[in-house]
């Protein structure tokens, strides 16, 4: 009787324990649920405070200054980047990080080459954006491969701001690493306190297609490195549907495309610069002279200068124009084919034929 007594006793023990054990109950459960949806799964995020220089920062440390854990938090605003206007881009209103703006990119680029807006336009998009050059500014594009939250970034450090950041990997990192997401729309608030220093405070990160032609006749020290695809890089299309020739400025050399994921790491993140310095040797240069990067419009090209910045390399440059530019110019001299072969041509943009546009 007594060891009847004891088993029952026994069985509601564990099964207390059991219920303690297995968790929330299913309100807790539904709570916790909305708590995630609502980018506050995890809070009271700690995480090591990154120098001003570094770019590609973690979803730890986006959340940190996020829960005010970080020198940063005290003035920051991130940006959810991608091309056109919120309406256009419908994921941004289903989830997007907390407070994030969303910012399209055309709001930092003209549409004569695609190139940056003039200092005048970029001053007023800070200050729409209550952004001075001591901001914070936290940029993430929808997915570990787009170059749009690049492409500000690059925008606001040469404008001025000191303390630019990427999250690596974008939104796809983010939700990987636990943390939930705000639906509805933000919209920024203006300051009218001034930026704080001349726009572009660093007008060097960009050289100009004139500079570009001097120092590719003139000096041997300079390079000019095609972000772009192989194929691009060769002349067989032009890569964009709106761009009807293919080739490359004569003296270009090749340092890989973003696009086909040789900067980005099998988890997603960006990789170092030991990669970057791996793809510049191939192509017979390296970050120790003056280096330009380039693609078709400006966007990829930001991605090697991000991390040549980053890693504290100061004679890196972009080549704001591109080919798009490039090639609008008929006298400009032209390569086709891969320079280290003997069968690559040299001609100039007006004999190229116009049938290379993508399809």
């Amino acid at each position: 009787m007594k060891k009847k007594v004891l088993r029952t006793l026994l069985c509601i023990t564990m099964a207390a324990a059991l219920t303690a054990g297995c968790g929330a109950k299913p309100d807790q459960k539904a709570a916790d649920s909305e708590k995630k949806e609502a980018g506050e799964a995890k809070s009271n995020v700690e995480a090591d405070p990154v120098d001003k220089k570094k770019v590609y920062v973690s979803p730890d440390w986006v959340q940190s200054v996020i829960d005010g854990n970080q020198e940063e938090s005290s003035d920051y605003v991130i940006l959810e980047c991608g091309w056109g206007e919120e309406a256009d881009n419908p994921g941004y209103l289903e989830g997007h990080i907390k407070d994030a703006y969303h910012m399209n990119t055309d709001y930092v680029e003209s549409e004569e080459y695609w190139n940056i807006r003039t200092p005048e336009e970029i001053e007023k998009l800070m200050a729409d954006y209550g952004i001075t050059k001591d901001t914070t500014v936290i940029c993430y594009g929808t997915d570990g491969t787009n170059s749009a939250d690049d492409r500000v970034a690059f925008t606001l450090l040469w404008a001025g701001v000191e303390n630019v950041k990427c999250l690596d990997g974008g939104l796809e990192s983010w939700t990987k690493a636990g943390y939930g997401l705000d639906k509805g729309s933000n919209k920024p608030k203006a300051t009218d306190k001034g930026f704080g220093t001349t726009v572009p405070a660093h007008p060097e990160y960009i050289i100009s297609i004139d500079d570009v032609k001097e120092k590719l006749e003139n000096d041997s020290n300079f390079k000019l490195v095609s972000i772009r695809s192989k194929a691009e890089f060769l002349g067989e299309t032009s890569g964009y549907g709106y761009i009807d020739k293919a080739g490359e400025p004569k003296g270009a050399i090749w340092g890989r495309d973003t696009d086909d994921g040789s900067y980005i790491k099998e988890d997603g993140t960006t990789v170092g610069v030991d990669v970057l310095e791996g793809y510049l040797k191939e192509a017979g240069a390296s970050l120790d002279q003056e280096v330009a990067f380039y693609c078709g419009t400006g966007w990829r090209a930001t991605v090697p200068f991000l991390i040549s910045y980053e890693n504290g390399y100061t004679n890196t440059k972009l080549y704001d124009g591109g080919w798009f530019q490039w090639q609008m110019d008929d006298i400009l001299p032209v390569q086709v084919g891969d320079p280290a072969d003997s069968a690559c041509e040299y001609t100039t943009v007006g004999n190229l034929s116009a049938d290379k546009a993508k399809k």
